[in-house]
């Protein structure tokens, strides 16, 4: 259901959810929070899809306020919609002139009682987003450093205003990173002398990466560039190898710890709905992303010469890469010995050479073997023969001498009469 409303009031807006909601026979309000989007004319529709559908697992109140400031009398249209496939409320609020520089006075009389509220800037985001006047009606606040345009300006503004809540996009693509590389020091504990980001040059989330290593590490952290997409390689150095995840496909990556075969992960580059449910799951200050976001701003007042990987590490991972091109190569070798060596004994078998042709240990075993086998077959059948000869010339003495005695019998008996 899609209720249009001209030149309306919080009031009348409202009014209009709860008849929608009556019209579609679910009074009760099943929702968890109230999700406010700040977002422009030009990016409304991605930002309520995205929003929708992350609503699917948390349902909620959507309300998009897209600012028309301006010099004019102030003004407001809202489009309601219920149902339709949505799985809570949204709202689509237009704010102009006047009205849109003081959009906290449309909003909150439109937030769920007694429930959370979460404020998303698709489009960036203030640099202090809790002195937002949207963003002081949070518990959650959400940028995303990858849209603006100047993001490595914004992390050492957010990190100077930062309040408890506050978090960004380019943060949340990390957490597969972050969990696959500590579960790798969890199977694999060592000594780390140095690591490398591998990204897209410009890329926000591998700024917060080779930060949060440095931090958590203590080691010098290097950053490469890319063809991307987005980042493509983090690896940790260590005295028997590198632990290396790359992903240069932005779909499956290639996890690899020393002495252990190489696993393909799915580390896909997720969507924003993706994103967004993630930051829904804990409403909880992330007191991480704080602590990285300082140790951002202290690496960024370190010299180059502090954030270069040594050329022991770096000769590690050739080494690496050669071991295991070596190894790769060795099965390869072995597997094709092994083939070529049964095709060339099928062969031999089927199609024998000249007398005077070479022939390998194992066709030379195999051939004796079977001339052995062959002597044994022919030896028993001789055998045989010989047997049914002899006994065939001792039953034919035996006839001959029964028939003898039986004529002399004849004879005998004729005499006499």
């Amino acid at each position: 259901m899609i209720i249009d409303l001209t030149d309306t009031t919080s009031s009348e807006i409202a009014s209009a959810l709860l008849r929608a909601r009556r019209n579609a026979g679910s009074p009760a309000m099943g929702m968890v929070g109230t999700i406010v989007v700040v977002v422009d004319e030009a990016s409304h529709h991605d930002a309520m899809k995205a929003a929708n559908e992350a609503g699917r697992e948390h349902p909620s109140r959507v309300l998009v306020a897209i600012l028309r400031p301006g010099r004019g009398s102030g003004g407001l249209d809202a489009e309601v919609r219920v149902g339709e496939g949505i799985p809570g409320e949204a709202v689509l609020l237009r704010l102009h002139g006047e009205l849109a520089k003081v959009p906290e006075s449309v909003i909150t009389p439109l937030l769920l009682p007694d429930s959370p509220v979460i404020v998303w800037w698709p489009g960036g985001g203030p640099k202090v987003p809790h002195e937002d006047p949207l963003g002081a009606l949070g518990r959650r606040r959400v940028t995303d450093a990858a849209a603006g345009r100047r993001a490595a300006v914004d992390f050492p503004a957010r990190a100077e205003g930062y309040a408890p809540g506050d978090t960004d996009f380019a943060w949340s693509r990390l957490t597969p990173w972050r969990a696959l590389m500590a579960a790798a020091l969890d199977q694999y504990p060592t000594k780390v002398s140095g690591a490398e980001v591998v990204s897209a040059k410009g890329n926000a989330s591998a700024d917060l990466m080779a930060a949060w290593l440095q931090c958590r590490l203590g080691v010098p952290v290097e950053q490469r560039n890319s063809r991307g997409p987005g980042i493509t390689a983090v690896r940790m150095f260590t005295p028997a190898g590198p632990i290396a995840l790359t992903r240069p496909d932005g779909a499956v990556a290639t996890f690899s710890i020393p002495g252990q075969p190489d696993r393909p992960v799915a580390l896909k580059r997720r969507n924003t709905s993706e994103l967004l449910s993630e930051e829904l799951r804990r409403l909880d200050p992330d007191d991480v992303y704080a602590q990285t976001l300082a140790c951002l701003v202290e690496r960024d007042k370190m010299p180059e010469s502090a954030k270069i990987v040594s050329e022991a590490d770096r000769r590690s991972v050739q080494s690496a890469a050669e071991k295991a091109a070596s190894r790769t190569a060795s099965v390869a070798g072995k597997a094709a010995s092994a083939e070529l060596e049964a095709h060339a004994a099928d062969a031999s078998r089927k199609k024998p050479g000249p007398k005077n042709a070479a022939k390998s240990p194992a066709a030379k075993k195999a051939s004796a073997a079977a001339k052995s086998a062959r002597k044994a077959v022919a030896a028993k059948k001789a055998s045989a023969t010989k047997s049914t000869a002899t006994r065939s010339t001792a039953t034919k003495g035996a006839a001959t001498k029964k028939a003898a005695a039986k004529k002399g019998t004849s004879k005998r008996v004729a005499g006499r009469s």
